[in-house]
């Protein structure tokens, strides 16, 4: 994906706190500033149920024979 600058301004709190976070995740401030716009334009949480998704196709057949095929896609089977 290509890369633009975007250049913003914020007080110094805001700007520490930001460095502080980047800094114990241990990612650079931009990926952190990055990571926090795609959480919340949804682009992660897309991510993660697109991911579940698979996984749960993947392994239908696992969770059927461990719960019971007459649990699949009912909300009953789910209490």
């Amino acid at each position: 994906m290509a890369k633009t600058q975007l250049n913003v301004r914020v007080d110094e709190g805001t700007a520490r706190a930001a460095r502080e976070r980047a800094l114990a995740r241990g990612i650079s401030v931009n990926r952190y500033i990055e990571e926090l716009v795609r959480q919340d334009t949804g682009e992660a949480g897309r991510a993660f149920v697109e991911a579940a998704a698979d996984f749960m196709k993947q392994y239908e057949s696992v969770f059927a024979e461990e719960f019971g095929r007459d649990l699949e896609g009912t909300r009953e089977g789910r209490r």
